[in-house]
């Protein structure tokens, strides 16, 4: 018996078929759901298989480890450290000796967690380090000259292994006020005994192994932080050292420092320092302005990058120095094969996306929209035309706003709502949409029917405007004849082509104005913020309050059925009413918890829900109440139809789709 994919709308390119055979060659789990990007996100650190170059590691700021085995031209998830979506992974080591051994710093970005993990297997499994358990791991390095010799640098201070990362015990003072928030580390290559630490103040030394340290701050201005420390393989008497005061070298093995000219102020955050290891002259600085270049030992630099490009780390091939990569926030990776001059987007495979927002064509449903948040310039919206199995970026015009909510107008338009307002898609570019119309205008448009849109249209035109909105939009939502806008500002109405809003001034939940869910059935509407919800029957003019469930201490979504029944979820469990909110219900034998998301799907006539706690995905079929569930393998924002299939917005890794797995009988021949 085989197992095979069938993907909806189209077949897909030789080149995604391989990228599903890759996928796939991994050990296979049959709830998994199979990730489709929108590729890119924060990287965070590369390391290379000692053996072969072009096989690559990637770690991330979701805890997941990446694997490349092409140089980096495409990506494949190999795992996620300890299951946790909230571990940096910014130092990856390999051992030399024994390439599958590889060990890894963590760290928590709100608290002092992290640790050492180690896998024996290439990164398909990993186990914690008891020494380190708990431990802010924020810098890693190994020694040249003694492979077993590493060296952590954490918040609580430095960190030393004499036994390839098994056992673990402190090298710095206890309790020092100073040797703390190790932020980068360095060995010398001869000599294991030589180490440099650079904290979130000043750079130490030590001789003997940690038994003695000194501050070896001449030349550096007073507290620098202190982002990472290179030595020359060649020539131990030099080091570098970047700092937010700038990029400082020494010819003295660190007696005395003196800082380099040629990269500007506002690029001093210079995260990593990499040297091109067939030109030692060639030294890469990668800032939170870009990247810059030195061909001669830092006497001059050049900026090789956009000053946008936030770079974490940085890849020379040794074996082809022309062939560079950069970890970068945001944009990915980034690869050049011209040492630097220029670079390219490579992250197929590899999606880090933050999934906020969902809607597609209503005449296309092949045609798929999504917005991301966090990801500024490089982020917003992605569409696709192919149901999800190619993704590119569609946000010129949005500034690098936070894309939280998107819609469709019953033209098809796409409106994206942001954290400055509201957006329209016109050819392409994305144009502010946030026009608020005063009362009298307001008033007009809300008796405006369809048939009269269009001559409504250019009446806006001329309409002085109250003001424009400039509020988080958490959601949009069409029912004819209008659109409407959850806000922070409470609840919009929107005339049908969604060029101008008004407020719904009826509507007043208490507590506070925000409206962050809506849901709409023809003339009836359920607008609800985190502590209140209300029912409109007649497409808005007036509200009632709707009780909350009992028990229900914060929603988390709410739905509308084709029986007009109100759905409500939130952290416990989901609840249904028949009777707008006079009695609520919850489906026998299904215990949920944290409903972050409903939504019903009228092709189905069903509910889908997601939780926070949990990889189900459930299905509720609206006659009869009967409940489907699916494990997808990962924790979900949100569930949407996609033709015949379901697909899913991750926390962080964008977006994953329901696997079909369809028998065919095998033959032999």
């Amino acid at each position: 018996m085989l197992l095979h994919w069938t993907i909806p709308y189209r077949r897909p390119s030789i080149a995604l078929a391989l990228l599903f055979a890759a996928l796939l060659a991994a050990p296979l789990r049959a709830v998994t759901w199979f990730p489709l990007g929108p590729f890119g996100g924060d990287a965070r650190a590369f390391a290379a298989d000692p053996r072969d170059p072009e096989h690559l590691y990637l770690g991330t700021a979701t805890g997941w480890v990446y694997e490349s085995r092409d140089g980096g031209v495409s990506w494949r998830r190999l795992s996620q450290i300890a299951h946790r979506n909230d571990l940096v992974i910014d130092h990856i080591l390999a051992d030399v000796r024994s390439p599958q051994r590889l060990v890894v710093g963590a760290w928590k970005v709100d608290g002092e967690d992290g640790g050492i993990f180690i896998s024996e297997d290439g990164g398909k499994t990993w186990f914690s380090q008891i020494d380190m358990n708990g431990q802010s791991v924020r810098s890693l390095a190994r020694s040249a000259s003694d492979p077993n010799e590493i060296i952590a640098g954490t918040l609580r201070g430095i960190f030393r292994s004499a036994d390839n990362g098994i056992h673990w015990k402190a090298i710095s003072p206890a309790g020092s006020s100073e040797l703390h928030e190790v932020q980068s580390i360095a060995v010398d290559p001869a000599d294991p005994s030589v180490i440099y630490a650079g904290t979130w103040h000043l750079p130490w030394k030590t001789t003997d192994g940690g038994r003695s340290w000194t501050n070896i701050k001449r030349g550096m201005i007073d507290d620098s932080d202190v982002f990472s420390i290179l030595i020359d393989p060649a020539n131990p008497q030099i080091v570098y050292a970047s700092a937010c005061s700038g990029i400082y070298k020494s010819s003295d093995a660190a007696s005395e420092f003196h800082k380099v000219n040629g990269i500007p102020n506002t690029a001093r955050r210079t995260r990593k320092l990499m040297q091109d290891p067939q030109h030692l002259n060639t030294v890469y600085a990668g800032t939170t302005e870009g990247l810059y270049r030195t061909l001669d030992a830092g006497e001059h630099w050049d900026r090789m990058t956009p000053p946008d490009v936030i770079v974490n780390d940085v890849y020379v091939d040794p074996s082809n120095p022309d062939h560079v990569l950069l970890a970068t926030d945001h944009g990915g990776v980034l690869l050049s094969a011209d040492r630097a001059q220029t670079f390219q987007p490579s992250n197929t495979g590899f999606s880090a996306r933050q999934v906020a927002a969902y809607t597609s064509d209503p005449h296309n449903p092949a045609l798929l929209y999504v917005g991301v948040v966090n990801d500024k310039e490089t982020g917003g919206v992605f569409a696709s035309s192919d149901g999800g199995l190619r993704w590119h970026q569609q946000s010129a015009g949005l500034g690098g706003h936070d894309v939280f909510s998107l819609g469709t107008t019953i033209d098809g338009v796409v409106l994206a709502g942001t954290n400055h307002g509201i957006y329209r898609l016109q050819d392409g570019v994305w144009a502010d949409s946030s026009q608020m119309l005063g009362a009298s205008a307001a008033h007009a448009t809300a008796r405006t029917s369809t048939a009269e849109s269009a001559h409504r249209l250019a009446l806006h035109a001329a309409t002085p405007a109250a003001a424009r909105l400039d509020a988080r939009v958490f959601t949009l939502a069409g029912g004819a004849p209008f659109l409407y806008a959850g806000t922070s500002q409470g609840l919009l109405r929107g005339e049908p082509a969604g060029f101008s809003w008004s407020r719904v001034p009826a509507l007043e939940l208490p507590g506070n104005p925000e409206v962050r869910f809506l849901a709409i059935r023809g003339s009836t509407l359920v607008a609800a913020g985190l502590k209140a919800m209300a029912l409109s029957a007649d497409g808005g003019v007036a509200w009632t309050p709707v009780p909350m469930p009992h028990g229900l201490t914060q929603l988390g979504a709410v739905a509308l059925d084709s029986r007009n029944r109100i759905w409500a979820g939130g952290r416990e469990g989901l609840f249904y009413s028949a009777d707008a909110g006079v009695s609520w219900s919850q489906i026998p034998n299904l215990s949920i918890a944290q409903v972050d998301a409903i939504y019903f799907d009228p092709a189905g006539d069903r509910i889908l829900a997601t939780t926070a706690e949990s990889t189900f995905v459930f299905s509720v079929h609206v006659p009869d109440l009967k409940v489907v569930y699916w494990d997808t393998g990962w924790k979900l924002r949100f569930a949407r139809p996609v033709g015949s299939y379901i697909a899913g917005a991750t926390l962080y890794d964008g977006i994953v789709v329901q696997p079909r797995m369809v028998d065919t009988a095998s033959t032999q021949r």
